[in-house]
């Protein structure tokens, strides 16, 4: 099962999915870096106008990557900025610094639930181990713990020196 995949019997998570991980992560990662400049940089009218620009690109191709609900969550937790004012540094700061969130928390949930993906499947696994049934000898008699016993013949039937596992 993929990391973004969730067992079917959960409805909610059935629908959280990322459909291209590395794209989301190229987008995040290039989100960031936007951010860290405008920390760091004062910026013009032309640069606040392409840094929006920029952003909304960013959203809209983040979508094209997301399961329908988390599409719709990313909508609800960010506003667009209005077509006839070019946004403030500010507003461009506290959108991108909304937005590194977001993913932040996107791939820290992917990373949780890969490892409670994990340790379901190692649990499943050990009690699948814990639960073998005895094991049948080579003449049909069970053994109390499912190895042949020396006498027991082999294959060929020839007596066998025991379990070899």
């Amino acid at each position: 099962m993929a990391p973004t995949e969730h067992a079917p019997d959960d409805e909610r998570s059935r629908t959280t999915v990322i459909h291209e991980p590395a794209k989301i992560l190229r987008i995040g990662e290039m989100v960031k870096r936007l951010l860290e400049e405008v920390r760091s940089a004062p910026l013009d009218e032309a640069a606040r106008a392409r840094l929006a620009e920029v952003h909304e690109r960013s959203l809209a191709e983040l979508e094209d990557g997301l399961s329908p609900d988390l599409v719709a969550e990313l909508h609800r937790v960010t506003l667009p900025f209005t077509d006839d004012v070019v946004p403030s540094e500010s507003e461009l700061r506290i959108a991108q610094a909304q937005l590194v969130g977001w993913l932040e928390g996107l791939f820290h949930g992917l990373q949780t639930a890969m490892v409670a993906q994990q340790m379901a499947a190692q649990a499943q696994l050990q009690g699948g181990q814990r639960a073998l049934p005895a094991g049948l000898s080579a003449d049909g008699s069970r053994t109390a713990d499912g190895s042949r016993t020396a006498e027991s013949p082999g294959a060929d039937g020839r007596p066998t020196p025991g379990q070899y596992l």
